[in-house]
Order: structure tokens, then sequence, then C-alpha cells
């Protein structure tokens, strides 16, 4: 049986893509994300005859046949390129080519505050005509652990805490955190999701580096010294 330190390791990548290659898979897979995004919510809003759904699902097959010709084995992972653009397109909040992202554009202050004005769908819906619970956690964990990140702290999710004040629409929607403090390995931010009347849903996350990333970098730095 693998390690799965080892694989998860292994998705770590240092592909040294330059960064005009890098655009331009940008430029390639981003628009057709955003297709696939459109078709998710096609999917949920038609009212189409019997005929017409038929022919979307062959073509969608057709699609998606011409897309797994070639393809990776498992998991994007997280690569970076010759100048440490960093691309996580896999993930499920932000990822260029993950469809079943919102998506979500996290930007940095330089007082440190993360923050993303977003729209959300009707493919987000929990209850009727409101956003879905588990899909604000999704959004407050990405913002939160951004937010770790540009404090110089980033980790993993070892918990993260919500309190929903009031129910979260659909529609366009604001999330912002804030670094708090840090508590041995632990970084903790604190932030929240708004709507135009104030703020839905509150949240705080712990975040851990790994021991196998803190002992890979005491190992870097030991290097480095030496």
């Amino acid at each position: 049986m693998s390690d799965p330190i080892t694989d998860q390791r292994l998705l770590y990548i240092h592909d040294q893509l330059s960064d005009e290659d890098i655009q331009r898979e940008v430029d390639l897979y981003g628009p057709l994300t955003d297709s696939v995004r459109q078709l998710i919510a096609a999917t949920l809003q038609t009212e189409v005859g019997e005929p017409d759904v038929r022919r979307a699902k062959a073509l969608v097959e057709e699609a998606a046949a011409i897309l797994q010709a070639r393809a990776i084995p498992g998991p994007y992972g997280v690569r970076w390129g010759a100048s440490g653009w960093k691309r996580g397109w896999g993930n499920a909040a932000d990822g260029v080519r993950n469809a079943v992202a919102p998506p979500l554009t996290v930007r940095t202050d330089p007082d440190g505050r993360t923050w993303a004005d977003f729209h959300l769908g009707p493919q987000y819906e929990g209850p009727a005509g409101l956003t879905h619970g588990g899909v604000s956690a999704l959004i407050l964990d990405q913002v939160l652990g951004d937010c770790a990140v540009a404090a110089g702290s980033p980790g993993m999710t070892g918990t993260l805490t919500l309190r929903y004040r009031k129910p979260t629409p659909l529609g366009d929607l604001h999330a912002e955190a804030r670094f708090d403090r840090m508590d041995g390995v632990k970084a903790i931010v604190k932030g929240h999701i708004a709507d135009a009347d104030g703020i839905c849903v509150e949240a705080e996350g712990i975040f851990i580096l790994p021991r196998w990333a803190r002992e890979a970098a005491a190992d870097a730095a030991t290097s480095t010294a030496g």
C-alpha cells in the first residue's frame, strides 16, 4: 500500500513553466471552465422537452470523451512555474480549471486583509433561494486559509468554526478575513460573509502546517545555513 504522505508530496509540483506558458493555459482552459459552469446552471434550470434533453446529454458525453482522450490520472495538485506562479487549479473554491468553484478571486490588501466579491448562482442553493451552509463554509475556508498564507503562516485547516447569523442569499456576496494570532504552530484567522444588509456568517479558522512540511522547511533552512 502506498504511503499517503508520500503521495501527497508528489502532488506539489515544480514544473518550471514560464509565465507566458501559464498565461496561455489560463486563456485556454479558463473559458472552458466558464462554459462548463454555465452548463451546470443550465442543467438545473432547463425546462426544455425530452428530445432536447437527450440531444444535450449526447453532446455533453461527446465533449467529455474528447477531453478524456488525454487526461491526468488523478488530482491536479498544486504546481509552481519558473517564476513561482502558484496554480491550485483543481481547488473547489477558486480553481481555474474546476467548474465546481463559484469561482472565487481572493485579494489581499497591504494591511493583510483578504477579501473576495463573488456571485453565487442557483447551483449553490441549500434552503429555497438561499446559499447552502456548506458552500458558505467552503468559501470561508478558502478566504481564511489565504489570509493565513498572506500572514506568512500557511497551513491546512485544523478546525473551522462557523456562526450562521442570518440566512445567506444567493447572488452577490462579500467575504473577508483578518489574521488574529499565532498559538504555537496554529495560525488563527477570523472572517465573515456578508450581503448588502450585513454579516450573514462569521468564522474562525485554525490552520496548521503539516508536520512533514514543517520538517522539510527546517531541513531546507539547515541546508541553506550550512
